[in-house]
């Protein structure tokens, strides 16, 4: 067995990879879900449109973070990322107000 394989059975190569499964699924979801709040307001036209391009929005938005959870250079810099991006769509929203009626 190689100096790689016996590197994948430590507990620091589990807990590098667990931490990027919880930023790529968790943290995709609070990405998208800032992401098409902040789309929905911002969308012109009528309610259920800003809906469905929010959605949409989204929807392309979740594989993004995956992939981008997993390229990043570690752990922490894949977290810092998902958590610029929640906060910056989040405030996005927040500031834009309640949606239309």
């Amino acid at each position: 067995m190689g100096a790689r394989a016996a590197d994948r059975r430590g507990w620091r190569y589990r807990g590098n990879v667990a931490a990027r499964v919880l930023a790529g699924s968790l943290g995709a979801y609070g990405v998208a879900s800032c992401l098409a709040m902040a789309v929905a307001r911002l969308a012109a036209g009528g309610r259920i449109d800003g809906v469905i391009a929010g959605t949409l929005c989204a929807y392309l938005a979740v594989p993004a973070v995956a992939i981008w959870a997993f390229l990043a250079r570690g752990p922490w810099r894949a977290w810092g990322g998902v958590v610029a991006l929640v906060a910056l769509f989040g405030a996005l929203a927040w500031m834009i107000g309640p949606p239309a009626r």
